[in-house]
């Protein structure tokens, strides 16, 4: 399955979308969400992964592909990568829920689960 989520610059998760098949690529996963639009829309921009490359340069920002990159590449690159890591360790721990390896179900009921999930994460969160 793919889930799209989006987190904080402190790595709150704070959405999640519905499952769609495993098998779609990210920037497609994007689009169907309507990623782009709502970033637009709220004024927002959001740091990715080099699977988002394609998607609205000016709303998603990824790093910068190829070899042998130029020293001011290499550390753009760097600062993205510290950038994006509390929202990786938030993806990270919605990993750690066993429930997400296992699962063979319908689209529908994992996107109630993963709901279900961001819940629980946010509770678990709140009461630390």
């Amino acid at each position: 399955m793919n889930l799209q989520a989006i987190a904080d610059a402190r790595g709150n998760l704070l959405w999640v979308s519905g499952a769609i098949r495993g098998s779609i690529h990210d920037t497609k996963a994007a689009r169907i969400w309507q990623i782009p639009r709502l970033l637009a829309e709220h004024g927002l921009f959001a740091l990715g992964d080099k699977g988002y490359d394609g998607l609205d340069h000016d709303l998603v920002i990824t790093p910068i592909k190829g070899k042998n990159k130029p020293a001011w590449q290499k550390e753009a690159n760097c600062l993205h990568a510290r950038l994006r890591g509390p929202g990786e360790r938030m993806f990270a721990q919605l990993k750690t829920w066993a429930i997400l390896d296992q699962v063979r179900c319908a689209p529908q009921r994992v996107t109630q689960i993963a709901k279900a999930i961001q819940v629980l994460n946010d509770y678990e969160h709140r009461s630390r």
